[in-house]
């Protein structure tokens, strides 16, 4: 027999005209019960059981019970253990409240103005309100006679300090990166941009999670229409919890099945800001160091904060490096298989016989081999990456040199196919944000070549550069600016002009596009 399935519910007790009658409280298809049973009554006991009940079945709830003001302030206070600092409670709360000598209060407002020490405490009636903060890390004060709480202000759950992340490291500049504290993050990010024209709007995502978030811009610079735009995507997520950035990634970006990107991520506070700064709108989630932006342009994948950072000279050579990186990541094993399959005519007689004497022997066709190659060295970078820093390297090395070497020596594969797949890999890693399209792109010119041979792979390359040319972010072409006219719109594509030189923002952005007047004045010799 199948055991009955059990309903879940919540049951309290009303003592109304001296009656207990028991009462039940169902959720409803959200799991959202209703909280208008929990609306303070000034009944403390009544008060008090309420609230418990609510959370019966949680251990980490703590009610503290004392009294004050000659002995007519009876109290209770509500909190979750471990979400709180203890000293705060004692100092700012239960200390006054104790040692007050005055006997005579009218209402919760003229305790919490004239007794309580916190930095933050408001009078609050409304249960859904008492109930976020309680869940959040305030705590809730209930004083007999007074038909509103006191919320005070008391977070203090543990939380990892200010490192720099791991997947955005510098070379100069700061080396901050953003934590799980929204709070901590927002300050970070108002560190940069000392203005009140900086603008942080709060967001609500997940019916069950309650996950906490902040739209930040700057007013002046964003372009009212995306934020409108990126408002009505946000009001239409309904999902029951939202745990990261990517849960609204998904569901809120541009081009639902692509493979790229059209929402920014990042986890340097200097880089938010840079973003801002150039009209664009931040979106900063509690629980997550990572940090949406928008809009998003296709460039930005091969642009890193190090460019601003260095000689515009040396940051430029390593711009150019990143866009040919990524173009010879996903062309070079498509192009050594359309020559040596099918357009022998166009190497020359030396390397065609020294490819041929090195595939003598080799049981796979050079389309298998070279498919099979690629998926071993996926393998290998996702197996180092998931494991421990000390054993993921251990794990690079020996794949790379062990593994390659006896496959070559065992006439699994060839040297030359060897060759071109870890130069593949090597300049895939120029463009860590592109590394799903890479992959993508790369099998399917593979894929084109071994059928079309040549003509495949430039079917190939025109299909993807009109796919990105189709792409949009909120709006914003997605491909803008790459192929614009004019020295104003090419200073901080490909290469990094000088900061003298770029006086303009992006006008796709920000209608406010002058950035700096005037030039830079030479110095006379």
């Amino acid at each position: 027999m199948k055991p009955k399935k059990q309903n879940k519910e919540i049951r309290f007790f009303s003592d109304s005209s001296k009656v207990l009658q028991e009462q039940t409280i169902h959720p409803d298809k959200n799991g959202i019960f209703d909280l208008s049973f929990l609306v303070p009554t000034g009944d403390l006991a009544k008060d008090k059981d309420h609230w418990k009940t609510l959370f019966s079945q949680d251990a980490t709830l703590i009610d503290r019970e004392f009294t004050g003001g000659k002995g007519r302030l009876h109290c209770c206070a509500f909190f979750f253990d471990g979400m709180v600092k203890s000293d705060i409670i004692y100092d700012s709360i239960i200390r006054p409240i104790v040692t007050c000598v005055r006997g005579e209060w009218f209402c919760a407002s003229d305790v919490c103005s004239e007794i309580l020490f916190a930095a933050d405490a408001k009078t609050e009636s409304d249960p859904a309100k008492l109930t976020e903060s309680l869940l959040s890390g305030d705590t809730l004060l209930f004083i007999d006679g007074f038909r509103e709480a006191i919320i005070v202000s008391s977070k203090g759950f543990p939380q990892r300090s200010v490192e720099e992340p791991g997947g955005e490291t510098a070379l100069l500049g700061p080396r901050e990166g953003f934590t799980e504290s929204l709070l901590m993050n927002v300050a970070m990010l108002r560190r940069k941009l000392k203005t009140p024209d900086l603008k942080i709007v709060s967001r609500t995502f997940g019916s069950r999670s309650n996950t906490k978030a902040f739209l930040c811009y700057l007013d002046s610079l964003i372009d009212p229409s995306v934020l409108d735009e990126l408002q009505r995507r946000l009001d239409k997520v309904c999902i029951d919890g939202v745990l990261d950035v990517n849960y609204l990634l998904e569901i809120i970006g541009d081009g639902k099945y692509t493979l790229f990107r059209t929402i920014g991520t990042t986890e340097k506070p200097d880089s938010v800001a840079a973003k801002l700064l150039e009209g664009r709108i931040a979106l900063i989630l509690d629980g997550t160091p990572v940090v949406l932006t928008v809009p998003y342009l296709f460039v930005e994948n091969f642009q890193s904060q190090d460019d601003y950072y260095l000689n515009y000279f040396f940051a430029s050579i390593g711009r150019l490096i990143r866009h040919f990186s990524f173009f010879l990541t996903i062309s070079i094993p498509a192009i050594y298989v359309a020559l040596v399959a099918f357009h022998k005519e166009m190497i020359s007689s030396k390397l065609a016989l020294s490819i041929a004497i090195a595939r003598d022997g080799v049981p796979f066709p050079l389309v298998v081999e070279c498919v099979l190659m690629l998926a071993i060295f996926e393998i290998l970078r996702e197996a180092s990456t998931r494991m421990p820093n000390n054993v993921g390297q251990t794990i690079g090395i020996v794949g790379a040199l062990v593994v390659g070497q006896a496959a070559v020596e065992a006439k699994f594969v060839s040297a030359p196919m060897l060759i071109v797949v870890a130069f593949a890999g090597i300049t895939g890693l120029m463009s860590p944000k592109l590394k799903a399209p890479i992959i993508a792109c790369r099998f399917s010119l593979i894929f084109l070549v071994s059928f079309f041979g040549f003509y495949g792979y430039l079917f190939g390359i025109l299909f993807l550069w009109m796919y990105l040319l189709s792409l949009r972010s909120f709006g914003v072409s997605y491909t803008a600016y790459m192929g614009a006219l004019g020295e104003q719109k090419q200073k901080d594509i490909y290469v990094r002009a000088p900061w003298w030189y770029m006086r303009t923002r992006p006008d796709l952005l920000s209608e406010n596009a002058i950035r700096q007047h005037g030039k830079r004045k030479e110095e006379k010799m």
